[in-house]
């Protein structure tokens, strides 16, 4: 059992009160010296075992004793291991003996903190006694130190340098700090496998309860050597009586380094390629590298030296670890048909290589190392000369001609070049765009000449450009083409006479000025385009007036202006005035009209049809005609009516019945019908006014303005109508498609006594057309009325 020591430390401090009856029981209080006790953790037994005796005015309660004198005395113990937590640990007993009855651990309880009471009891008066009592917990080397981890593992370059740092080991221990047994140091146990020009050393640091170890070497790592180094290191503590130790293990693992260089050992491929090829491979180069395959160290990387121009790149196979040369742009044969370059091979590590030449007591050792020494290879490569198209030089070009040249103008020699020298080119020039087809090419000079007259307002001209497109061919197999291009700047020319956009109106019977616009155009640009002088022509004196009447002159044009004068009341136009007091014996009439004029156009055919019959020829044809009659059907000649223009012309109110009257005489004649027409050629672009006057209480006036139009006029498109007309009138002579001849539905057969429901009855009214109606359109249809009664009477 381990000697236990009490010290005293307190004062006494007695309470004594007054004298109080006999049967009064009086308590004082004292408190006596604080005692400390030192107990072992751990320890084995038997118990329980005696810790220590609580002394406490012994030589007084002896007195009292000898006096025998009425004394007793009771003892009591509460706090840590009695009371409190590790309960059940200590005791008292009645002669104040402290007894220890199971282990404790110093770890959880380092320190006890108990109070001690002692009740005295004297002559019926309590004396009650405290005393602090600390039972202090020795420690001992009961916990061996451990490490954070068990087993720590490193992956390390074998071109690392010594003096590296590897990694760090972390190691405790919980007994007592500032002891032996919480004091632990570190150190490497063994090596496996034994190095060779190595040394692992660790150096520790920290408190002496808790290190840190830092792992190095010294010397030069070699993968060939060794792959993997297993290091075990050991913590243990300073126990006095028994060392407590753990072990850790540490795994370096060698990365294979690039301690062999590559070596070029070959080279495939045919070394030769097309001039203007692009992205292909050239050839091969082989190495050898005694470095681990599929590492690092053993990829091979090419490098170009010496290519002037940027055409060639080189590109490793990850499989084989050659060196596949491309050409990546286009080389020219006639800049040079052989190339040089130069290609070197290293690692995608550096070459590293570690020699030990001393190794000193102190400090690191002494060691060489070595890095990269490329590899160099010449390569030659060879362009071959293939047949390149021609280039015009510049290849656009821009000219400038005034419009309305003559025909076989020269504009431009446009030549191209053909750099080939293995090749006996001779170029060909062809015309490629030329959309209005004004221009032709010389074939062997390029000479551009033009072949129609230019002119700036026709088709396919953008702000006064027009493009033409050239092609130079070689005579190379296959042949090769190069293409130029000719923008053309057309200057403008006062070559357009202005005309009316409209070449009829309307204007209005009124006691006020009636306004109507006109609107003049030219196809020209500035300056050429007005404004524009204005002037009436004929007989318009104290009729017809227009101002202004000045302006920018041009190119003179004469057109007629055809004006409608009608009493309008609220209605601008005379057709809608027209259309609007039409009653319903006026349009019957007018449907008669129209009616007869067809029936003399139809006649008209009639009579041509009958002067001339033509049998069908059936050789020149080829198809059979199908007639559900026995007689043959006739094949006749449609006449082309000369097709005339309404003239444009300025009437009053009695012009305008004087004529109509006339017209309707001649209404016999479908041609007299559309007599009254002159085609004159077109009018300009102008501001202006002019006013027609009729009598002392009427006058008119017109507003004329200008602005752009089309470039075909109102009188153009009668022009470009005619032929048209003349074209679907000749294709109803044709055979096939003659006047009438079409496929009939048969609804019945010859002989059928059957009709079919298919044919309605038509009802034909027998009362006579009354012509009289007519007579009350005016004295205006009185022609009209006689030719329709004539006509009548005579069927």
């Amino acid at each position: 059992m381990n000697t236990i020591t009490i010290s005293l430390f307190a004062t006494l401090c007695v309470g004594i009160l007054s004298a109080s009856p006999p049967e009064t029981l009086v308590r004082k209080k004292r408190h006596w010296i604080i005692d400390s006790f030192q107990i072992t953790e751990e320890y084995p037994g038997p118990f329980p075992y005696l810790l220590g005796k609580i002394e406490f005015e012994k030589k007084q309660v002896e007195k009292k004793q000898d006096e025998k004198k009425q004394f007793a005395v009771f003892f009591n113990l509460q706090g840590k291991g009695v009371t409190e937590e590790p309960k059940g640990t200590l005791t008292i007993d009645t002669h104040g003996e402290i007894w220890v009855h199971k282990k404790i651990d110093y770890e959880k309880h380092k320190q006890l903190n108990l109070i001690f009471e002692a009740y005295v009891l004297e002559n019926n008066n309590v004396v009650t006694t405290r005393l602090g009592v600390e039972v202090e917990v020795m420690d001992i080397n009961d916990n061996t130190p451990r490490f954070e981890k068990e087993t720590y593992t490193v992956n390390l370059k074998e071109s690392a340098s010594q003096n590296t740092f590897l990694t760090g080991v972390l190691a405790s221990d919980k007994d007592k700090y500032m002891t032996n047994n919480g004091t632990l140091d570190l150190r490497i146990v063994s090596v496996s496998p034994l190095p060779i020009d190595l040394e692992f050393y660790i150096e520790q640091s920290g408190p002496g309860n808790h290190r840190v170890g830092i792992i190095q070497f010294k010397g030069c790592l070699d993968h060939e050597k060794a792959e993997k180094y297993t290091i075990l290191v050991e913590a243990k503590d300073r126990g006095e009586k028994v060392q407590l130790s753990s072990i850790s293990t540490v795994i370096i693992n060698i990365e294979d380094g690039n301690n062999h260089l590559p070596v070029f050992t070959g080279q495939t491929g045919s070394g030769r390629v097309k001039e203007g090829d692009e992205k292909v491979p050239v050839l091969r180069m082989q190495v050898s590298d005694q470095d681990t395959p599929g590492t690092d160290a053993w990829r091979a990387v090419y490098t170009i030296h010496v290519d002037k121009g940027n055409h060639f790149r080189i590109t490793t196979d990850p499989q084989s670890n050659e060196g596949v040369l491309f050409v990546d742009r286009a080389l020219d044969y006639e800049k040079g048909s052989l190339r040089n370059l130069s290609v070197s091979v290293t690692n995608m590590v550096p070459y590293h290589t570690c020699q030990v030449k001393g190794r000193p007591d102190k400090g690191l050792w002494d060691v060489v190392t070595t890095g990269d020494v490329p590899a160099i290879r010449q390569v030659v490569v060879t362009v071959e000369d293939v047949n390149e198209p021609p280039f015009f030089t510049p290849d656009v070009k821009n000219i400038t001609v005034d419009e309305n040249m003559p025909v076989g103008l020269s504009l431009e020699v446009f030549t191209a070049k053909d750099l080939d020298h293995n090749y006996d080119n001779t170029l060909l020039y062809m015309k490629g765009e030329d959309l209005n087809e004004w221009v032709k090419v010389d074939s062997k000079s390029g000479t551009i000449t033009t072949a129609k007259i230019l002119d700036r307002e026709a088709p396919n001209i953008i702000n006064g450009h027009y493009k033409v497109t050239l092609y130079a061919v070689d005579s190379g197999k296959p042949p090769m083409t190069g293409t130029g291009t000719l923008n053309i700047h057309l200057n403008d020319q006062n070559d357009n006479t202005p005309f009316l956009e409209r070449t009829s109106m309307d204007m209005c019977l009124s006691d006020q000025a009636s306004v109507t616009n006109i609107t003049a155009l030219d196809l020209d640009g500035d300056p050429y385009s007005g404004p524009f002088h204005f002037q009436l022509e004929g007989d318009v004196k104290d009729k017809w007036k227009l101002e202004p009447n000045n302006g920018y002159t041009g190119q003179q044009a004469v057109h007629n202006l055809s004006v409608t004068v009608c009493e309008c009341s609220q209605i601008q136009h005379c057709d809608l005035r027209s259309a609007t007091q039409l009653g319903g014996g006026t349009a019957i009439g007018i449907l008669l009209a129209l009616l007869l004029l067809v029936g003399v156009l139809l006649l008209a055919l009639m009579l041509s049809c009958e002067g001339e019959m033509r049998p069908i020829l059936e050789e020149s044809s080829g198809n059979i005609m199908k007639s559900y009659i026995e007689t043959p059907g006739s094949d006749c000649v449609v006449p082309l009516l000369p097709l005339q223009i309404p003239a444009i012309t300025a009437v009053t109110q009695d012009n305008y019945e004087k004529r109509t009257a006339a017209g309707a005489e001649l209404g016999s004649q479908s041609s007299n019908l559309l007599r009254d027409s002159v085609y004159q050629p077109g009018l300009g672009r102008q501001q202006g006014s002019f006013h027609w006057v009729q009598s002392t209480t009427l006058n008119q006036s017109m507003s004329i303005r200008s602005k752009y139009w089309s470039e075909d006029s109102y009188l153009d498109k009668y022009d470009a109508l005619l032929p048209v007309l003349h074209k679907k009138t000749y294709r109803l002579q044709m055979q096939g498609n003659e006047l009438g001849d079409y496929s009939p539905h048969p609804y019945a057969e010859e002989g059928d006594p059957e009709t079919s429901s298919q044919l309605d009855a038509i009802s034909i009214p027998e009362s006579p057309f009354n012509t009289d109606m007519l007579l009350h359109l005016g004295p205006r249809f009185n022609t009209l009325a006689s030719l329709c009664t004539t006509k009548l009477n005579s069927s």
